[in-house]
């Protein structure tokens, strides 16, 4: 068995539903220890985040990954248990196999290779892992730990996020950027009543339908070269007490936009309030912005590095992408970092039977150290 599918089967072993790393970072950090990696553990609440470095002056290259997992779902649903990596036609099961237990130990595995053929290499070279990813808000992983580093002035130059970034096969696709993420929780006030004694009510989901209407219909912006133009999305629609002759005295909907850089998280804001006002409603709008969209431009040193590495190693022109929902990475990219997203097929993340092939695990390594040689030894 190599070296990254031992650790890749290790990790997947161990049940690590956010926020829980239940020993994933001790057991990595532990082993790059061993190389010379300086180890940092940072925990903050029940989250547990990793940051280890080698090399001291120069240029820093960050792999940043999370070991969290989310929950399997019905385990009886599975082929073989989720929890215990089974290795079957050419593939490795188990949660996480692909998003991203297998993605962490390849940059683990790389991170040991390089060092070892370049113990003196330039600049520095780090991994960042957290247990709190997949959770429901971010807030005491990497979003944290970037607080951190600005308290203490540390500074990411590149950051390679393992996320599973491919369509078909390694390297066809690589992340440059990703849209922002907006999302109100919106509460719409009306009057409780009778059905058969409207005039003495006030429906808020009549009331709030004409602005629905406005607010889905709306051109936010037209987008640009490098992102589609803004969507709005309604993602829960609630109100009723249950009863058919009821009108109900409040709705709440929760709304989101994925932004890219032609618009502004305050602009939406105050567009959607308007909206609300014109159409005369009582409401309550709690606004949560959990990440600001960025873009690493044509010609950035890592970019150029990971396009390079895509055509040389998988033989293959990635197509260069601002799609998806948004990673870890939107935490990185506001320190001044180019961020490149490349990984494995996406194609099972967070489904029953997940997996990635044996093949791209084994080649993972070896496209993750060629960017190291590339940022950081000049091959």
């Amino acid at each position: 068995m190599s070296d990254v599918l031992e650790l890749a089967c290790e990790l997947i072993r161990r049940r690590s539903v956010t926020p829980d790393d239940a020993g994933c970072l001790p057991l990595i950090g532990e082993r790059l220890a061993r190389t010379g990696f300086r180890i940092t553990h940072l925990r903050y609440g029940e989250v547990d985040n990793l940051w280890a470095t080698h090399g001291s002056a120069g240029r820093t290259l960050v792999f940043l990954g999370h070991t969290d997992v989310v929950p399997s779902g019905p385990e009886a649903a599975w082929r073989s248990p989720p929890f215990e990596p089974t290795l079957r036609d050419g593939r490795l099961y188990g949660r996480g196999a692909a998003d991203m237990k297998g993605s962490v130990a390849a940059m683990v595995v790389a991170l040991e290779r390089f060092v070892a053929e370049h113990p003196g290499h330039p600049g520095r070279i780090g991994l960042l892992l957290t247990s709190d990813e997949e959770g429901p808000t971010n807030l005491d992983g990497v979003r944290r730990v970037v607080e951190h580093f600005g308290a203490i002035g540390e500074r990411i130059d590149w950051c390679v996020v393992g996320e599973p970034s491919a369509r078909e096969r390694l390297g066809d696709l690589i992340r440059v950027g990703r849209r922002g993420s907006l999302s109100g929780t919106l509460a719409v006030r009306g009057v409780q009543g009778h059905v058969a004694y409207p005039e003495k009510a006030l429906n808020p989901i009549h009331a709030f339908a004409p602005a629905l209407a406005e607010l889905a219909a709306e051109r936010w912006d037209e987008g640009n070269a490098d992102f589609p133009p803004t969507s709005f999305q309604v993602s829960n629609l609630n109100a009723g007490t249950g009863a058919n002759n009821v009108i109900p005295g409040e709705l709440t909907a929760l709304i989101n936009f994925r932004y890219c850089t032609a618009s502004r998280a305050e602009d939406l804001r105050a567009r959607t309030e308007a909206i609300l006002q014109r159409h005369g409603l009582r409401y309550a709008l709690d606004w949560n912005l959990s990440g600001e969209p960025f873009l690493t431009p044509p010609g950035g040193a890592l970019r150029e590095a990971v396009v390079a590495v895509c055509r040389e190693l998988c033989g293959i022109d990635p197509e260069q992408s601002t799609g998806g929902g948004t990673s870890d990475g939107r935490f990185i990219a506001p320190m001044g970092a180019e961020v490149v997203e490349v990984g494995p097929v996406n194609a099972t993340i967070h489904k029953v039977d997940e997996c990635v092939t044996l093949a791209e695990l084994e080649q993972l390594p070896q496209l993750y150290r060629a960017i190291c040689e590339r940022l950081l030894a000049g091959a």
